[in-house]
């Protein structure tokens, strides 16, 4: 006997997987511009992204922290089970950027970059939405692993007690 459960779970599988292919060709190539341009061109220490840092007037550091959330941003999101929150943490570094270039650079040449950085904020909330599950796994694993470390358990159960008792 033949059921029909196959014909209905084959077109609920299709969407996923679009979904999940158009979401890592889009980090794919979204790590490969952090990774070649953004925060490669921070932290090699190039002309223009030295300057633009100048105008800021944070310092060196910033930039080379920049450059490394980048970078650190880029290689989580070719990673499958970072890939959900290093899009949530680009997503917070370009609105960071957004409004750096909107309110300290806008009379600079680099001003009119807050449509860019807007722009990529908004697509890595899509993908940070896309990711939602993994982003919530994470978040639990890491709870389990928090409420089963060894200093969770109470003192007087390993028959050492603190003090406070009879």
């Amino acid at each position: 006997m033949i059921t029909t459960t196959a014909r209905v779970t084959a077109p609920k599988a299709r969407p996923r997987r679009l979904t999940s292919t158009l979401l890592w060709a889009a980090q794919i190539l979204l790590a490969a511009f952090f990774l070649l341009g953004a925060a490669g061109s921070k932290l090699v220490g190039d002309h223009s992204s030295v300057h633009e840092f100048g105008l800021i007037g944070a310092g060196e550091w910033f930039r080379y922290f920049v450059g490394t959330v980048e970078l650190a941003g880029a290689i989580g999101l070719l990673t499958p089970w970072f890939a959900g929150p290093a899009a949530a943490g680009l997503a917070a570094d370009m609105a960071g950027a957004t409004i750096v270039n909107a309110t300290v650079l806008h009379n600079t040449t680099y001003g009119p970059n807050v449509w860019l950085t807007a722009a990529l904020c908004a697509v890595f909330v899509l993908l940070a939405y896309g990711r939602r599950q993994q982003i919530n796994g994470l978040a639990a694993a890491i709870r389990r692993v928090k409420n089963a470390s060894p200093g969770r358990e109470d003192s007087d159960a390993n028959g050492v007690g603190d003090g406070s008792g009879p």
